[in-house]
């Protein structure tokens, strides 16, 4: 009833019409009402259920290091990316840094914090750890929950059955063999053959299997690691600076190469690794991504000097992709982080770092490396190295194009990066050599045997300072021609060449300059440059004398008138008073038969017939006895067992031993220029090097002559220490000396009886 009246009241002011007309719409204003606030209710609830589905990311990152602001950065601009435009899920991140005191770096922490971000904050996967130690102990913990272990480092070599002991861990890295080969190749490229490693040693003393990677890459190429310089963890020294700085002068007396690969170390050592280095006189299209990740870095990290992002920061970016992409494949089916894991590992797209797919676990496409240039604080980028392809001037090889300076995969070649590089020390106009160059504060310590079988070759004078000869002309002719300087000190050797050759591979001598024969032996130990002279076994004896009284009766054999018993021998007797006649008789004759002119022309022509074949015999005879040895062949000196020699500082005397044959007692020593055994008859036969044989030959050739060489060597050449770049240099110089003729009329000028080499003629 009080309802009623009230109504009653309220309706009283109003027309009858209106009353009638609002008592029809009242149960309709009411389901109107309802219905919206049903529908407010259902959005509420909806928009309640979006933000509570939220999945818990965990990161374990070094939050003190370049790299790991680098990936913290881009990790929460990928995070509030999708959560800007996501409806119905949300992402949230949970950062842990294992690293915060340098003093306590040990992978445990990282291992600790996986099971802290498991456990309190309900991880469903964890990403980061950009040490492959920390890695395995998060994926070990990630075994344990089962739960995704997103990681950004790889081991140098991949593990057998990695997947089946890590099923949960994902590796965001390729592992190390990539980026050694085109650390090897950049070597080859500059014909560097030694290398000195550089490597910060951690606290379990490892250096991430990387070195093994990359002596084998090196030794693919022709190189090898000369020196590894191990630097104690820099967190552990109290005087970093001297620590360096006697490690840096240890290096210096140890390799004489100059190519320094660090393979391993912390930022603050790095920097003061260059910064001592100096002292010691030793040393992409742009993005939305890019332009906010400079803003936020630089707004956070105003301390740092470059804002670029690096391929850390690349991958950390697309690990969120990853994540992100396989949670909206899955929808409302996500129930587990196993399930997140399959669909994780079924991931195909281009991300900012390339292409992102799997295979065991890992990356399947090997990563393509930038070479960059660093000059202070800024850096230049100078060339691509592609998998199957070496370096290119370009990242994205079209095929029959001509990009890959390589093309064909496997071939290695030299030839430097596309771009102009700026060395350490300001070099201009070459590249280095990747060795300790001769400076005149330290030269190039030359060694010169001072016994040789012929001066001319080289020769101490006691009125100059340098040596002089053939072999010392050449080598200023050679250093004239370098782009460097090369300032030299000589140092005289008396003893055996292969002791000359020892004291270069010890390094007690930078080089020998000399005589020296290329041997297979010898060629172990140091570096030999192409030979300037030709070199072989040469068999000196004596001419044959003989008695020459009734040498002109010799030609009257059988092979002379052999053509005259053809005639028949009643016709012999005729023939030879005609022919008698014919050479001391004046014909004064005449002849009238025509039958009669023609037998004379014949006899004639018999006379002319002998005449000429008597005189090319008795000359062939005259010759041929002048020029034939006693002994054609070394096998006769052998079986007669007779007395040979050879050079006192030759190689030969072993030679004659171990190849040719011969009892040591029948080998003597002698000196080709003052020794007399030929004369006294002690030796039967001198074995020498071609070379002096031509030059005995050229002032003796009256007396002796010398079998061909039929046993031959490696030639004359200079011996310089292994690895070291100065032979190949010498190499080129030398053949080119020798295309344009100048090695022979140097030969012509200072060793002037070996003109006989070329012209055959005994002067």
């Amino acid at each position: 009833m009080k309802r009623t009246n009230l109504l009653a009241k309220e309706n009283s002011q109003l027309t009858r019409p209106l009353i009638s007309f609002n008592e029809v719409l009242k149960p309709s204003i009411f389901l109107s009402v309802f219905i919206t606030f049903l529908l407010i209710l259902s959005n509420g609830v909806e928009a309640a259920a979006s933000t509570n589905k939220v999945t818990n990311i965990g990161a374990i990152i070094d939050g003190n290091s370049r790299t790991g602001k680098e990936e913290k950065t881009a990790m929460e601009i990928a995070v509030q990316n999708f959560n800007n435009i996501s409806r119905n899920h949300k992402l949230s991140l949970h950062f842990k840094n294992p690293q915060a005191d340098p003093l306590q770096a040990d992978p445990l922490q990282a291992a600790y914090a996986a099971q802290e971000l498991i456990k309190e904050k309900k991880v469903e996967v964890i990403i980061g750890m950009d040490k492959w130690e920390e890695a395995s102990l998060v994926a070990n913990i990630g075994n344990q929950s089962q739960v995704p272990i997103l990681s950004f480092a790889a081991p140098a070599r991949t593990p057998i059955l990695t997947s089946l002991r890590w099923p949960f861990l994902i590796r965001m890295a390729s592992d190390g063999s990539e980026q050694m080969r085109c650390i090897a190749d950049l070597v080859h490229s500059y014909n560097w053959r030694r290398v000195v490693v550089v490597y910060e040693d951690d606290v379990y003393g490892r250096e991430s299997g990387n070195l093994a990677l990359l002596t084998e890459a090196l030794q693919e190429v022709g190189s090898e690691i000369d020196y590894r310089l191990v630097l104690p963890q820099f967190s552990f020294l109290t005087d970093p600076k001297d620590a360096v700085q006697d490690e840096l002068i240890k290096l210096q007396t140890r390799t004489e190469s100059r190519v320094f690969i660090v393979l391993q170390s912390s930022l603050p050592m790095l920097t003061n690794l260059f910064g001592e280095a100096k002292k010691e006189g030793l040393v992409g299209n742009d993005s939305k991504f890019e332009a906010l990740f400079q803003k936020t870095f630089k707004s956070e990290y105003v301390d740092e000097d470059n804002f670029q992002p690096g391929i850390q920061a690349l991958r950390a970016y697309d690990s969120i992709g990853v994540i992100t992409q396989a949670i909206e494949k899955l929808g409302s089916n996500t129930t587990s982080p196993k399930m997140i894991l399959n669909s994780v590992l079924e991931s195909d797209f281009i991300g900012l770092s390339g292409r992102i797919r799997f295979k065991d676990g890992m990356l399947s496409d090997a990563p393509t490396l930038r070479v960059v240039n660093v000059v202070g604080k800024k850096y230049e980028e100078l060339d691509f190295w592609l998998p199957n392809c070496g370096f290119s001037d370009t990242l994205y090889v079209e095929e029959d194009k001509g990009r890959c300076r390589n093309s064909d995969g496997g071939e290695k070649t030299s030839g430097g990066l596309a771009g102009p590089v700026i060395w350490p020390g300001d070099l201009t106009g070459r590249d280095p050599k990747g060795w300790a160059m001769p400076s005149a504060k330290k030269p190039l310590k030359i060694v010169v045997p001072q016994r040789t079988s012929y001066d001319k070759f080289v020769t101490f004078r006691t009125d100059e300072e340098r040596p002089v000869g053939f072999c010392i002309d050449l080598f200023d002719k050679v250093v004239m021609r370098l782009n460097y300087s090369l300032p030299p000190v000589f140092v005289g050797f008396d003893g055996v060449y292969d002791d000359l050759v020892e004291g270069v591979y010890n390094k007690t001598y930078d080089a020998a300059i000399g005589d020296i024969t290329i041997l297979s032996e010898r060629a172990e130990f140091v570096e030999f440059t192409q030979p300037y002279a030709e070199s072989g076994l040469s068999m000196i004896v004596p001419l044959k004398t003989e008695d020459t009284t009734w040498l002109f009766l010799k030609p009257f054999g059988l092979d002379m008138w052999i053509n005259l018993e053809a005639l028949g021998s009643d016709q012999f007797g005729t023939a030879l008073w005609f022919t008698f006649s014919s050479l001391f008789f004046a014909q004064s004759e005449r002849l009238h038969s025509n039958l009669t002119r023609v037998v004379v022309v014949v006899w004639l022509f018999v006379v002319f017939f002998l005449t000429s074949s008597y005189t090319a015999s008795l000359t062939s005879k005259l010759t041929v006895q002048r020029m034939e040895p006693n002994f054609s062949e070394f096998q006769k000196l052998k079986n007669d067992k007779l007395n040979v020699g050879c050079d006192n500082d030759s190689f030969i005397l072993k030679y004659l031993e171990d190849v040719l044959g011969f009892d040591n007692d029948k080998i003597m020593l002698f000196n080709l220029e003052n020794d007399d055994k030929f004369e006294k008859n002690n030796i039967a036969a001198a074995f020498v090097e071609l070379p002096y044989g031509r030059l005995f030959l050229d002032r003796y050739c009256k007396s002796y002559t010398s079998t061909r060489s039929t046993y031959r060597f490696g030639g004359f050449g200079f011996a310089f220490q292994k690895g070291s770049p100065i032979a190949a240099d010498f190499s080129r110089e030398i053949l080119s000396l020798s295309e344009d003729g100048y090695i022979t009329e140097l030969e012509e000028k200072v060793v002037c009886p070996l003109t006989w080499v070329f012209k055959n003629f005994c002067n």
